[in-house]
């Protein structure tokens, strides 16, 4: 690959990711992850300490298995299929490419030169439009997915070798003056995985409860102001039957030392959910980003639903504990969009005009 040329089409690409959200009345941006080769594995690529290597599938997907996947096997299918199409554009040897996972194989070690170059590419592009905030997007220890540790000699020192590796990528995003914003997006659908593995809720809680500890111990001495927490239940187009219900995973959420939680409810799985902070107290100086838009539906959402979303929810938290936000990112790898980019960019206009709308009925009483 051509270094120069490549970093200069990626100064290009954010700058012009920027812009479009600009343009669609987002005020608060991110650099659409140019820089990454997909939602996780751009991790892998900047932490020694580990190898890729081919595996053998158990089964027709490299997703682990899940009772959603038990009960809507013809759909699965379905989905798995339009899935690896869109991967074999990347690389016209796939026919012979195997399927392959990575290993913890020595010591954690995270390497800075990557998150460096995004945080100066998202800094220039944002420093052309006034009013403007950043925010960069990067992984939760519990989302270290397809990574098997053969070096440390338990789990929770091997979550906790993660999260001291992470800590440097958070610490050298706030330091920048950028917001950052931590994206989980295994914590809540791990639940589903463990059960169809014949495990108990009791063993998810101890799994999700050291990965929390582990993500606290990463963003230690971080302003939480300065903190978003991102958490999903998975961003495939499917069923979702058995996502756990948020009333029993809310805790978890909240025990994170974060300034706003960012979640899915406008997917019509969860959007029931917002009923939830009837009965549980948002923590003081604590703010909601509730997905108001969604990626799994290519229809674009009515601002004046994107409105009604925001003041619901401002009624029972307050008005001043609300922002706009989406359910979950538009597309998880350069070659798996989950919507067009053409009703990427009308989703985030309803959404601004929803806000504004919202802010209207909010603060003219």
């Amino acid at each position: 690959m051509d270094e120069e040329a490549y970093g200069a089409c990626l100064v290009k690409s954010v700058d012009h990711v920027v812009r479009r959200q600009v343009e669609a009345g987002i005020d608060v941006v991110d650099d659409g992850e140019m820089g990454k080769a997909s939602w996780i594995t751009y991790l892998y690529e900047r932490i020694s300490g580990l190898e890729s290597r081919p595996i053998e599938l158990d089964g027709p997907s490299m997703l682990p298995p899940s009772r959603d996947r038990q009960a809507f096997p013809g759909a699965y299918a379905e989905l798995d299929a339009l899935d690896e199409a869109a991967t074999r554009k990347s690389n016209s040897q796939a026919d012979e490419r195997e399927p392959a996972a990575w290993f913890c194989t020595g010591p954690l070690r995270y390497d800075r030169t990557a998150i460096d170059r995004d945080i100066a590419n998202l800094k220039a592009a944002v420093a052309q439009h006034e009013g403007v905030e950043g925010f960069l997007p990067v992984v939760a220890p519990a989302s270290a997915y397809w990574l098997t540790d053969e070096h440390y000699d338990s789990d929770e020192e091997f979550v906790f070798a993660l999260a001291d590796a992470l800590k440097e990528e958070y610490r050298a995003i706030v330091d920048s003056g950028l917001m950052l914003q931590v994206d989980d997006a295994v914590l809540m659908h791990e639940c589903d995985t463990i059960l169809a593995r014949g495990g108990t809720y009791d063993d998810y809680r101890r799994w999700a409860e050291l990965r929390v500890r582990a993500l606290n111990h990463a963003l230690e001495g971080l302003p939480e102001e300065r903190v978003r927490y991102h958490v999903c239940f998975g961003s495939w187009h499917g069923p979702h039957a058995f996502d756990p219900p948020l009333r029993d995973v809310v805790d978890l959420i909240l025990q994170v030392n974060a300034g706003a939680y960012a979640m899915e409810q406008a997917n019509p799985r969860h959007e029931h959910e917002w009923r939830v902070w009837e009965d549980v107290q948002l923590p003081d100086g604590k703010k909601l980003i509730p997905g108001v838009v969604t990626h799994h539906t290519n229809v674009v959402e009515h601002p004046e639903l994107v409105a009604q979303r925001l003041i619901r929810l401002a009624g029972v938290v307050g008005r001043d504990n609300v922002l706009a936000g989406t359910d979950c990112g538009f597309a998880q790898g350069a070659f798996v969009h989950r919507v067009h980019e053409e009703i990427q960019w009308a989703k985030l206009s309803a959404l601004a005009e929803g806000a504004r709308l919202a802010s209207e009925h909010l603060w003219s009483r």
